[in-house]
């Protein structure tokens, strides 16, 4: 089973793409919410982070008082170091569950894996295609100040935190080009699935019924 990676950075337009492909068959992976699902209460992610950071980053139900716990990491490359430490080999370990049961289930599933950090923090071999979000960092930075009213100050951190375009690209083996309209974003992704389609019934010899 071959597992897709999709990146892109933020406001790229990447949730878009992931939606269409999850409609048109997919089985997407989502990494923040397995993040989340890392640190929830009772988990042993949670557990470690009260063990590393103490009391100060819980809210008063017990679940992970994020706010708190970007305060004390945002400056401090340390402490970020170690709260990365704690949280991506767990969110490892569920993707690698999630995986398994997937493949139970349906050997030939077309799985694409949700990644936002993909560049930054993992790497581009351990997937099939590596599928790229792509509008440029000015245009993001735009989109962020319009469409989620941050400031451009902010916006510009946001964006210039994580890896440049010119990274991102180098990574991909399939660009999205999102920087236009939503339609023309969602006609490549069209033409994205039915590739994928037609490379798993040439692997698998099975012609999709579907496609």
């Amino acid at each position: 089973m071959d597992v897709i990676g999709l990146t892109g950075g933020i406001a790229a337009g990447k949730s878009a793409i992931a939606a269409r492909l999850a409609a048109l068959g997919a089985i997407v992976i989502d990494a923040d919410v397995l993040a989340r699902e890392a640190v929830a209460p009772g988990s042993p992610g949670l557990a470690a982070i009260r063990d590393r950071f103490g009391d100060a980053v819980l809210a008063p139900d017990g679940s992970l008082d994020r706010p708190a716990l970007g305060a004390r990491v945002f400056s401090d490359p340390e402490a970020r170091a170690a709260l990365n430490a704690i949280v991506h080999p767990e969110v490892q370990r569920l993707y690698r569950e999630r995986l398994a049961r997937i493949e139970a289930d349906d050997p030939r599933a077309i799985v694409v894996y949700d990644v936002p950090l993909l560049v930054e923090a993992r790497s581009a071999d351990e997937f099939a295609t590596v599928v790229v979000a792509h509008a440029p960092a000015e245009q993001r930075v735009e989109r962020l100040v319009a469409l989620r009213g941050m400031e451009r100050a902010s916006a510009e951190d946001r964006v210039a935190a994580q890896a440049s375009d010119a990274e991102r690209l180098a990574a991909a083996d399939v660009v999205i080009d999102s920087s236009g309209t939503l339609t023309h974003t969602l006609e490549q992704v069209d033409a994205l699935w039915e590739r994928l389609v037609a490379e798993r019934a040439r692997h698998t010899g099975v012609s999709d019924p579907l496609s």
